[in-house]
């Protein structure tokens, strides 16, 4: 870059929106926190398995993100997304689905120019996994209570 065309420090770029701030991402935690310590406390299974719910649901929609879609020169789109499952705009939503989807094990229909840059990042997938067993724990636990 040419350092004649850099902002000023502490100023935005001209034509960018500014970011907004986001929410302390602690208070998240410290709920998911209370509530283990309470399923612990309790001996309650079904509290844990609330714990879990709300995680899954926190990973899947709520966490503060970054969309991370490659863009056509190689590098990861940085704008903040909400959830993971999420991105910035229409068409890198269209490429983070079609990536969802091969995760899932479905292949594309119709190959399209995006499939070669439909790939999650490791940390998202990593996360993506685990919110997903998590949901399986749930869908069972709630099965098994309902049974017993």
């Amino acid at each position: 870059m040419d350092p004649d065309n850099e902002p000023a420090v502490g100023r935005a770029r001209p034509g960018r929106r500014r970011r907004r701030r986001r929410e302390p991402v602690a208070v998240w935690w410290t709920v998911f926190a209370a509530l283990a310590v309470a399923a612990v406390w309790t001996a309650s299974w079904r509290l844990a398995l609330f714990g879990v719910l709300l995680w899954c649901g926190y990973e899947f929609l709520f966490v503060p993100a970054v969309c991370r879609v490659m863009t056509r020169q190689g590098f990861s789109c940085r704008e903040p997304v909400r959830g993971r499952l999420f991105a910035c705009r229409g068409e890198h939503q269209k490429l983070k689905n079609e990536a969802l989807w091969r995760l899932a094990g479905r292949r594309p229909a119709a190959p399209g120019p995006w499939v070669v840059r439909a790939r999650l990042a490791q940390a998202d997938l990593i996360a993506l996994v685990s919110a997903a067993a998590g949901t399986v724990v749930i869908l069972a636990g709630t099965v098994y209570g309902l049974v017993h």
